[in-house]
């Protein structure tokens, strides 16, 4: 069981929450993570963009790959090293899920050619799955909305593919003639972003992550605590992840 808690803006305004998550990071060894639209995956900016660390307070924990900040969805956090560097590495090749809004209607040929394999300046695409979908009935309104023009419609479709190479959906929804408005990444693997609203994380039990690397030797189970997800921004929390964090240059190796 998962069990949710949610913190108010006025009650962080207040002083009011506690440092249950720094006490539990121990604990809470992998998360599944909604990131909302420009989120930067990683704790610390040079500049004033939303960063992880607005979101989770939890010191020592890092992305596990990448997502761009213009990018939404499932991103993936563990204090684990190894499990870090096996879900990241493009060795693996994981299975990945998104929902992607296209420009314009998109038609039977175009689905094809995603499944087929799209040419790309890097090479052509391995096959894809992709299939035409209605909007998600559990989407959450994007901040800010995607541009909308009156005369063109936009239509969804559901993409999954085992690469990642840089901005590759995007690149392969323009490459066949219907660039991409706006783009969330559905699932890794097995673990989805259900249940989770946008700016929401959970616990994962870790163990499904190292069950898809089965030549691999799987970590022992970890003691979880009975409070296992979040969804509140902290500034406390940016202030903790730079204060255990080495240097600017360490922090500089998580981005993916």
């Amino acid at each position: 069981m998962i069990w949710i808690h949610t913190v108010s803006a006025m009650m962080q305004s207040s002083g009011d929450i506690n440092d249950s998550d720094s006490e539990l990071s121990a604990a809470m060894t992998t998360l599944r993570f909604n990131k909302p639209f420009q989120v930067l995956t990683q704790f610390t900016d040079e500049g004033e963009r939303e960063t992880l660390a607005d979101y989770i307070n939890m010191p020592g924990i890092y992305a596990a790959g990448r997502l761009d900040r213009d990018s939404e969805g499932l991103l993936l956090l563990t204090n684990d090293g190894q499990l870090q560097n096996r879900i990241s590495h493009p060795d693996h090749k994981l299975k990945k899920i998104y929902w992607v809004q296209v420009d314009g209607e998109i038609t039977t040929e175009a689905i094809q050619q995603l499944c087929d394999g799209v040419k790309l300046k890097d090479g052509l695409t391995l096959p894809a799955h992709a299939e035409k979908m209605t909007e998600p009935p559990s989407l959450w309104l994007r901040n800010p909305p995607i541009r909308v023009r009156a005369d063109i419609p936009t239509s969804w479709i559901t993409l999954e593919i085992s690469e990642g190479r840089n901005r590759q959906v995007r690149r392969m929804t323009a490459a066949v003639g219907f660039p991409t408005l706006r783009l969330i990444r559905y699932a890794i693997g097995p673990i989805t972003l259900d249940k989770l609203a946008s700016g929401e994380y959970a616990e994962v039990d870790e163990q499904m992550l190292w069950s898809l690397f089965p030549k691999l030797p799987a970590r022992q189970n970890r003691p979880h605590s009975k409070l296992r997800s979040g969804s509140h921004k902290s500034n406390h929390a940016k202030a903790e992840h730079k204060k255990l964090s080495p240097n600017k240059t360490d922090n500089k190796k998580q981005r993916r």
